[in-house]
Formats: C-alpha cells, structure tokens, sequence
C-alpha cells in the first residue's frame, strides 16, 4: 500500500505540477493576449494622431492657401485700381505748370490765343486724368485735415473759426482713396 500511496502521490504531484504548468502557461498566453491587444490599441492610437496631425495640417495648409489666394487677388486689385498712380504723380508738376501759364495776363491778341491754346490743353489734360480717378482736394474754407492738408504757414483771420483754411498755396491730388499729395494750406489761427 504504501507503493500504491506512493504512486498516488506521485500521479497527485503529476496532475497538481500539470496544473501548476496550465495555469503559468494560462497566464503567460492571457498577458501575451494582452500584451497584443495593448500593441494594437497602440499602435491605432498612434495611427489616429497621425491621422489628426495629418488632417490639421491639410487645414492648416489649405487655409494657408486661400489666404494666399485672397491676397493675391486683393494685390492684383490694387495694382488695377492704382495702375495709373506714378504716371499722374509725375504729371501733378505739369498741372501746376498750366495753372501758373494760365494765370499770365493777356495784353495782345496773340497772346490771347495762346492762352486760349494752352487753355485747351489744360482742360484735355485735367479731364484725362479725372477720367482716371484724379481728384482735386478742397480746400479754402474747409476745415484743417492733416490726412489731406499740409500747413505750410498760419494767420490770423477774427472773420473765420481757428483751423480754418484761409489760402490754398499748391493744389492737392486724390486717386480714388489716397492722396498723390497734400495740398498746401495756409490755416487760420
């Protein structure tokens, strides 16, 4: 009996070792399981970051892009509406030199026709250039605006409000929305 109990003993070690084994073993497939699973929730979550980065970055790049687009557009419109800014700016000397030829006094009856001439052209040149969007500034009597006035000089006027202007001493140009140049003013006290 006791060889019996022995080998009962044994088969029992046997069977508790087995199970000892399957339960390791068990374990060592549930955490490799886990192990896999844990891989691949990794790995998908570092897959949708990617695919979030990615995605931010298309908008990004693709605000970028109708940005660009916007101002490249706003540029060109620009360069369209003011296309013709350094020509009249370089002709704003030209204007003036009309005015004063304008201002001569005619004694004889061909310096009447000259003036006249010289008249004619004038009015060709002025209307050429208001058809491009060349506008005179106001400015006697109007009220003092350094975004369109430039004081060259003050005086004194009891008649008139303090920052009036009294004299206009060089007519000032406007294309469209911005000015060519001031005009020079002599303001009131």
């Amino acid at each position: 009996m006791t060889e019996t109990t022995e080998k009962k003993d044994l088969v029992q070690e046997d069977v508790q070792a087995e199970n000892e084994k399957t339960t390791e073993e068990t374990a060592v497939e549930e955490q490799v399981e886990l192990t896999i699973e844990e891989q691949y929730e990794a790995r998908i979550a570092e897959l949708q970051a990617k695919l979030e980065d990615e995605e931010n970055r298309h908008l990004r790049l693709r605000a970028d892009f109708d940005n660009m687009r916007r101002r490249s557009q706003l540029d060109r419109e620009a360069a369209e509406k003011y296309r013709a800014q350094k020509l009249l700016s370089d002709l704003l000397p030209v204007l003036d030199n009309f005015e004063r030829a304008l201002q001569v006094e005619a004694t004889s009856e061909e310096a009447t026709s000259i003036v006249k001439g010289i008249e004619m052209v004038y009015r060709s040149l002025v209307e050429a250039t208001e058809k491009e969007g060349l506008q005179v500034i106001k400015a006697e009597g109007e009220a003092f605006d350094p975004n369109f006035h430039q004081a060259v000089m003050q005086e004194q006027d009891s008649e008139k409000e303090a920052g009036v202007i009294l004299r206009e001493l060089q007519k000032g140009y406007i294309l469209k929305d911005r000015v060519l140049r001031p005009t020079m003013v002599s303001v009131n006290e």
